[in-house]
């Protein structure tokens, strides 16, 4: 009985309450209640991905946390190409970039900052790095660069051949990370600390009644931070808006809204030294951010005969190519220092501030 009184539990009940009372666009009261159980909402996410964790070992709970949070972003962006139609060609576009952009910026720069302050210096698994961003950079060039350059289709748009190729090519290397991380090099992705092997230490022991609980609770939390997210979007437009700022922001906010708890997972880890926990679920996060997004919009571009933007512009291309070849010198040495950490702040900053003023 206890287990059902826990917040963790009761705060996500009152937020589908809440979601589907109607009442969230009828008052500022409700908006504001809204808003606070979206925040205890993604902390109640956190809690139940941790027990899945430890239920599971590393590194399947950070990949079911990661996959969680990309599946229900994919069905946010198709139902809303689906209803919107052309209007929203470049969603998929937009939401991979800021998504990818707050990854490696900010969730990696955060992690290495946050780990460096306490820690001084961090280790982690130079091969777990390198497969995890030979993959990123494959998948990021194929979905956000090559369609601005290709000539088959004028404009920023694969043609549907090109199309189905960059899916298949999405898939078939995130498919391959997912094998080296869960089977062939599964020991490069284990966090490896002074008292501890993950190898050959036991999960907790944990009931099935428990996981289970927790892995459905962990869908029920994820799915209302998104809807409410998406409910809260006008209201978070007309704030920006209020204050001058190019709409696009919206994008950004609501993106940075339902990474928050792979993020507070992520730096959680870096702050208890188990900054591999953290690479494993920011860069994965970013891999299926981009893996499975676009063949699941490409999917359904395909059969309503939609087109789709994908290419960015030269500017969001260099920002993008700085985001990844910092990432890559800052993880290339196995150690971490606070300098990492700040770079990739900056490059963050660089990022919205660009969008404000570009």
């Amino acid at each position: 009985m206890r287990l059902f009184l826990q917040w963790t539990i009761i705060i996500p009940i009152l937020a589908w309450m809440l979601f589907f009372s109607g009442l969230i666009n009828d008052s500022s009261i409700f908006q504001v209640a809204a808003s606070i159980l979206l925040i205890f909402s993604v902390m109640s996410a956190v809690h139940h991905s941790e027990v899945i964790a430890e239920r599971v070992g590393e590194p399947y709970g950070t990949i079911i946390l990661a996959i969680s949070i990309t599946v229900i972003e994919v069905s946010i962006i198709v139902s809303l190409m689906m209803t919107e139609g052309q209007a929203a060609a470049s969603l998929a576009r937009d939401t991979v970039y800021a998504a990818t952009m707050l990854i490696l910026n900010g969730i990696v720069g955060l992690c290495l900052l946050i780990g460096s302050l306490k820690h001084y210096e961090q280790d982690f698994s130079k091969p777990s790095v390198t497969i995890a961003l030979v993959s990123l950079i494959s998948i990021v060039v194929f979905t956000l660069v090559f369609p601005t350059f290709t000539e088959s289709v004028s404009g920023s748009y694969y043609s549907t051949p090109q199309l189905i190729f960059a899916s298949i090519a999405c898939l078939v290397i995130y498919s391959c990370f997912l094998f080296a991380q869960t089977r062939r090099h599964r020991q490069y992705f284990l966090t490896i600390g002074k008292d501890e092997d993950e190898e050959k230490a036991q999960p907790l022991i944990i009931s099935n009644r428990l996981f289970v609980t927790s892995l459905l609770l962990l869908i029920v939390c994820l799915g209302i931070v998104v809807l409410l997210a998406k409910t809260l979007s006008p209201t978070i437009e007309s704030i920006i808006t209020g204050y001058n700022l190019p709409k696009t922001l919206v994008g950004i906010v609501i993106a940075a809204i339902i990474l928050l708890p792979e993020a507070i997972a992520a730096i959680i880890a870096a702050r208890n030294n188990r900054l591999q926990t953290s690479i494993n679920l920011s860069l994965g996060s970013a891999l299926a951010s981009i893996g499975l997004t676009i063949p699941s919009v490409a999917v359904v571009c395909i059969m309503y005969d939609m087109n789709i933007i994908l290419g960015l512009d030269i500017k969001s291309i260099i920002l993008l190519g700085l985001s990844v070849f910092t990432v890559m010198l800052s993880l290339s040495g196995g150690k971490t220092n606070i300098v990492y950490g700040v770079v990739l702040l900056v490059n963050l900053f660089a990022f919205v501030f660009l969008m404000i003023y570009p």
